[in-house]
């Protein structure tokens, strides 16, 4: 059964963890967005996130988008500095046009840091983006 179902490949849609000043703390943040650099619409987007390493898991975290327009983006989560020590997965499942569309960003342990920071397309801020 699993093997008659066939999902195609993703593409221009991303992950990127962003570090931005929040205004009310006086803080600098490292938050998750995902983008949607397509030419369509994304619907009932599905995203799990969860870190983990060899003796650590937090626990999974859902989140659901009814709509994310083409060429857009939205944010996922907050992430803590403890949990950038640890892999960060993001399951990400939607659907286009009634064809369903899955794929795991991973950003690997100690990878979303400062050193690591580019300039994210769409946002024009800069961060750590997995493709």
């Amino acid at each position: 059964m699993k093997k008659d179902i066939t999902i195609p490949e993703v593409k221009d849609v991303y992950v990127a963890v962003v570090q931005e000043q929040h205004i009310e703390y006086k803080t600098l943040d490292w938050n998750a967005y995902i983008i949607n650099n397509s030419d369509k619409d994304l619907d009932t987007v599905l995203i799990v996130s969860q870190g983990y390493n060899d003796t650590k898991m937090t626990p999974p975290m859902r989140h659901t988008l009814a709509k994310l327009p083409a060429r857009s983006y939205a944010k996922i989560e907050f992430l803590q500095k403890k949990v950038l020590e640890l892999n960060n997965s993001f399951k990400i499942t939607f659907f286009d046009d009634n064809q369903m569309f899955d794929k795991t960003y991973l950003f690997r342990k100690n990878t979303i840091n400062e050193k690591a920071l580019q300039t994210i397309p769409l946002m024009q801020l800069k961060g750590v983006l997995v493709k």
